[in-house]
């Protein structure tokens, strides 16, 4: 009868201790979540600024005790960093969070990627209902490349002082004489960004194409390499127009009453632009942390990671329970735009830099 009595009395004590020490963790995410806190840190290359820099790492670091390893750079300087460090061997980054130009024209040709649905765990990311669509949203068939934002473009920027934006109606008053020299383009459409993005935009754009663009630059275009640089030009009114703004600064500015405006493209005949901007996520293959990265991954493509990201970049969330009221309607993806960052439109770049070529010459260092 002692017998009987005892090995109950040693599964209750069992029991008991394993209460004490709190719930016990299992599972995909919870065995995840373990091994990341022991690898202590995730590797994230994302888009320069201390604004997207804040966003990325300090609510994660809060929640989840993990540091975050933060390099900001454009989106091409990121990979030839990254190409150069894996010829010497050197596997440092696990998560890239930029736009679609970068993955696909160079990290996932390259073989630098892992497809990244196998690390989605958490049911809210899965959630077809969580995603506008009904479904997450891939820049590739391979599901190399996810997008968390998508937001419609600006057709232009303004000097308020020196253009009306009601003057417009089409791309094609760019044409008109009174521009020429008065157009500049912030960020050589030649190498990825929002000037790139334009001009992908005017070639796949069935009402513009190529004869639009040779027609655009025989208005003399400025084409410069630095975005501030651009806006601070357009609102010294040495430019009337500016071509592939930088969307966070030129809000900003034009909050703190600097004369400049976006043209939003929902005016014109020929539709716009839709972009991620920087709002897509990768994972890089042979990471230093992978389960570090599978966990930032969740996080930023979760209902919080999606609301600090929305609200400090203005880009809107593709997450339906994502706030909206912060952001100008006109930003919200547009019903006729025109998508500038999927494979399709990754394959007419070659088709772009000729053109580009043709028209500006060859671009240098």
């Amino acid at each position: 009868m002692v017998k009987r009595e005892r090995f109950p009395a040693m599964l209750l004590t069992a029991a008991l201790v394993l209460a004490s020490a709190g719930p016990v963790l299992s599972g995909p995410w919870e065995d995840t979540l373990q091994a990341a806190k022991k690898e202590g840190t995730v590797s994230v290359i994302a888009s320069v600024g201390s604004d997207y820099r804040q966003v990325l790492t300090l609510p994660f670091e809060k929640k989840y005790g993990l540091q975050v390893e933060y390099i900001g750079m454009l989106g091409s300087a990121q990979a030839a960093r990254v190409f150069r460090e894996r010829r010497a061997g050197k596997y440092l980054w696990d998560v890239f969070v930029q736009g679609t130009s970068t993955a696909l024209i160079f990290m996932k040709p390259a073989g630098a990627l892992d497809p990244i649905e196998p690390a989605l765990l958490l049911p809210e990311v899965t959630d077809g209902k969580n995603w506008q669509g009904g479904r997450l949203t891939y820049a590739d068939k391979d599901h190399y490349n996810v997008l968390f934002g998508l937001v419609t473009r600006p057709a232009f920027a303004i000097n308020t002082n020196l253009v009306k934006a009601e003057e417009f109606t089409s791309f094609r008053d760019l044409l008109d004489p009174r521009w020429k020299g008065k157009i500049i383009v912030g960020r050589d459409p030649r190498g990825p960004g929002p000037g790139q993005s334009i001009f992908t935009f005017f070639l796949m754009n069935p009402k513009l194409g190529p004869e639009f663009i040779r027609a655009l630059m025989k208005q003399d275009l400025t084409i410069l390499r630095n975005d501030r640089q651009a806006l601070d030009m357009l609102a010294q009114e040495k430019f009337s127009i500016l071509l592939g703004p930088a969307e966070t600064v030129t809000s900003d500015l034009a909050k703190v009453g600097v004369p400049i405006r976006m043209v939003p493209p929902q005016n014109l005949a020929e539709g716009g632009p839709l972009s991620p901007g920087p709002a897509t996520l990768m994972l890089v293959n042979r990471a230093p942390h992978p389960n570090a990265a599978r966990v930032y991954i969740n996080w930023l493509l979760s209902k919080e990671g999606q609301t600090e990201f929305t609200k400090v970049t203005g880009i809107p969330s593709l997450r339906v329970d994502a706030p909206r009221d912060h952001i100008e309607s006109w930003r919200f993806p547009m019903e006729n735009g025109t998508a500038t960052y999927t494979e399709e439109a990754i394959g007419v770049k070659d088709s772009l830099l000729a053109l580009l070529k043709e028209v500006i010459g060859p671009r240098g260092r």
